[in-house]
């Protein structure tokens, strides 16, 4: 037996990008620990690292294509898997044209080097305005502003954690999600740092979270009510002439329209609405703007919600107001190594609503349509009907709002193929499965989470275990359906006829090719110079560890993508949209108990729910409510409630808690893998249910199409008593 190596990557299921120290021994891993070296995470990992092994090992993981029949799932051969999904997307595409096809791409798709630059060259390939990911879920808000603002839908600020004075978190579980569209690396330390060093750390968010723990003081507020909320805060500023008018005039314009918009929001007009009294509004305005430094951040809670955008927006607004955008210890942009914003170009554009949905008539927003439409989208009837969907590392069953609706849809599609190494919920409807190697089978650069880093750096990871010989990476699979369709398109005409030739004669573009020119010609890199120190893939690999390259820099004038550039900070979109916080504030009272999701270290996304270790030990699928509310419908810890909504129906154990806020229950994503139970075996044998069941499609943002999974009205009740049969 070989004596142990250790190898040194990155974790890709969560966006902190935790450097690990692998140890294999006779091509098993026998220990994974943190990288004490790694120039980022400096040695953190959190449970989840571990399961690494677990879903290497999983004997449920598919190892080669699997062919549905009428007795189950069958192994098949690689090339007859993609000539026959080929074959099946190209006939549809000729019968009812290329929109006929939809495509779906899930969370992992952008923590995998492989699928990411495979997935957009796809794109191209297929055609179609079908198009959905994980973001109209959880993210499209924040894109859509800093389009809106910036002109691209990259250039994403994030907070500048390791010098701020003053963080504002609305809607955000750092310690759960490792830091989301702010990857954190040392979560614990960084976020803990803002008080070890004198600042302050203001928790807003309808459950006193994990976060909560770490935070100088924790608000509760209304689901739904953070965009009013912020509004408040802007009119403290504006009436108490706290705004850096200066500042704000000379890197924005209209920026006196949204002066006179918030007279109308003073804190005592929205106090009672949102649940936080108006002198706490006053005097976290007050702190905020006399810090000296501080930033406002927002996540999940912000974007899952009806006034999504509207609450992004103001979040920029805000630090703006205040002297903190582009500034130490404020929201800044990180310089990443590989241009994030060239490749976001390319596959998403840079314009907004340039078509919608057939039926709701839904903007498109980074070129993908919601994904709370693909069920109508599937099962009207007319040109441009969803007939086949191409599912790539996504289960949309899972995640997707009134998800009863989209499982019954899938079940009718003429064609389905998943790029998925599970059998789950959703790619139990596919023809035909296609699974990628595993994490630990290939190489990986974090393109999207360098970019969305807090402090800068760069890199990359060879793989650590040696693949099996009959095995394809996601990018693999993509470029060989790419090139049956019709060819890799990069919209660069001579670079797509090279690619052609190329692949006539053998010749394969790889992901280490793209990264090489990307990091070469980017910021840091040697521009392919002799003699010139830069960056270069070579460099890279020489570098197991990573390459810090410094904390963030003031680079506004360079993220700006404007036609003037300057801050678009008042969009008229916008504008018009907060006549749509008015009404949320008279009508508030209406709406009853409200459900929100719950996001866990262990178990963030379903498909980890396979792997025992991270899923052993106390129930964590349970709702939570408020004692006060409990007190009030008669209910008890432990009992099983029934919770209806508009769309559907669930039964949950019930825990009692004062986390969350009264009026308010909140159910975890993931759970409820019944229907896979003989495919998950782990997964399928845990108590709980798909909040997805609850969620409805109709309850979104209409500017960004995001799903409204927080803040969903619902009833709770003790479920009907079965009468006995004799």
């Amino acid at each position: 037996m070989s004596s142990p190596s250790t190898h040194f990557t990155t974790c890709n299921l969560c966006e902190a990008m935790c450097g690990l120290a692998v140890t294999v021994e006779g091509g098993r891993v026998t220990s994974i620990a943190g990288d004490k070296q790694d120039s980022f995470s400096a040695g953190h990992i959190c449970p989840k690292a571990f399961a690494l092994r677990e879903v290497y090992e999983d004997p449920d993981r598919l190892r080669q294509p699997m062919r549905r029949t009428a007795n189950g799932f069958v192994p098949i051969g690689w090339d007859e898997a993609l000539d026959e999904v080929a074959s099946k997307l190209s006939a549809i595409r000729r019968r009812d044209g290329k929109h006929s096809i939809g495509i779906y791409a899930g969370n992992p798709t952008v923590h995998n080097l492989q699928a990411l630059l495979g997935y957009a060259g796809f794109l191209r390939a297929l055609g179609s305005r079908n198009r959905f990911d994980a973001n109209s879920q959880d993210a499209n808000p924040r894109l859509l502003t800093s389009l809106l603002l910036y002109g691209e839908h990259t250039t994403i600020p994030v907070p500048d954690i390791d010098r701020t004075h003053y963080m504002l978190m609305l809607g955000a579980n750092p310690a759960a999600s490792g830091g989301s569209l702010m990857s954190l690396g040392d979560v614990k330390k960084r976020v803990r740092g803002i008080k070890a060093r004198g600042g302050k750390l203001v928790l807003i968010d309808p459950r006193r979270s994990e976060t909560s723990d770490w935070a100088s003081e924790h608000h509760f507020i209304r689901p739904g009510g953070d965009a009013a909320f912020l509004l408040a805060l802007l009119h403290v500023l504006c009436a108490e002439q706290k705004v850096r008018w200066a500042e704000v005039r000379r890197l924005s314009r209209d920026s006196e329209r949204i002066e006179a918009l918030v007279r109308d929001f003073a804190p005592a007009t929205v106090a009672e609405q949102i649940g936080i009294p108006a002198e706490t509004i006053i005097r976290i305005a007050r702190e905020f703007a006399a810090a000296p430094s501080a930033v406002a951040y927002g996540r999940v809670g912000t974007c899952q919600q009806e006034l999504g955008t509207v609450a992004n927006w103001l979040i920029d607004v805000l630090n703006l107001f205040t002297g903190n955008l582009d500034r130490e210890g404020g929201s800044m942009f990180p310089q990443p190594a590989f241009d994030l914003g060239a490749l976001g170009r390319k596959v998403a554009g840079s314009d907004y609503a340039r078509w919608r949905s057939r039926i709701r008539g839904l903007p498109e927003v980074g070129g993908n349509l919601p994904a709370s439409v693909m069920a109508e989208e599937m099962e009207t009837a007319g040109p441009g009907q969803i007939r086949a969907l191409v599912c790539v590392l996504g289960n949309p069953v899972m995640s997707v709002p009134n998800s009863a609706r989209l499982d019954r849809a899938l079940a009718g599609l003429e064609f389905m193929v998943s790029l998925d190494y599970y059998i789950n919920e959703t790619s139990r409807h596919a023809h035909i499965i296609l699974p990628g190697r595993h994490a630990l089978e290939r190489s990986q650069y974090d393109v999207v989470f360098h970019a969305l880093q807090v402090r800068n750096t760069a890199k990359y990871s060879l793989p650590v275990l040696k693949p099996a010989a009959d095995s394809r990476t996601d990018f693999d699979i993509l470029y060989e359906l790419s090139m049956r369709l019709g060819g890799l398109r990069t919209g660069v005409p001579l670079v797509d006829q090279a690619l052609k030739l190329g692949h006539r004669f053998g010749l394969r573009l790889t992901p280490e090719h793209i990264v090489d020119l990307a990091v070469r010609t980017g910021t840091y890199g040697d521009r392919f110079l002799p003699g010139r120190h830069g960056l270069s893939l070579r460099k890279l690999t020489e570098s197991p560890h990573g390459i810090d390259l410094g904390p963030l820099r003031t680079c506004l004038a360079k993220r700006i993508r404007t036609q003037d550039g300057q801050i678009n900070l008042a969009p008229q979109l916008l504008l018009d949209d907060v006549q749509r916080v008015r009404t949320w504030l008279t009508h508030t009272k209406e709406s009853g108990m409200l459900l929100i999701g719950r996001r866990q270290l262990r178990t963030n996304n379903s498909w980890m729910h396979n792997c025992p270790s991270l899923v052993k030990g106390p129930d964590r699928s349970a709702l939570l409510m408020n004692p006060e509310d409990a007190t009030r419908l008669g209910l008890a810890e432990g009992q099983t409630v029934q919770v209806d909504s508009r769309v559907g129906s669930v039964t949950v154990t019930l825990a009692i808690s004062d986390e969350i806020m009264p009026g308010v229950v909140s159910l975890p994503h993931g759970f409820g893998h019944q229907q896979a139970a003989s495919t998950l075996r782990v997964a399928g044998a845990l108590k709980g249910s798909n909040v997805n069941l609850l969620t409805d499609e109709t309850l979104l943002d209409p500017l960004s199409g995001t799903a409204s999974l927080n803040g969903v009205p619902v009833r709770i009740s003790t479920p009907p008593q079965r009468e006995a049969t004799v």
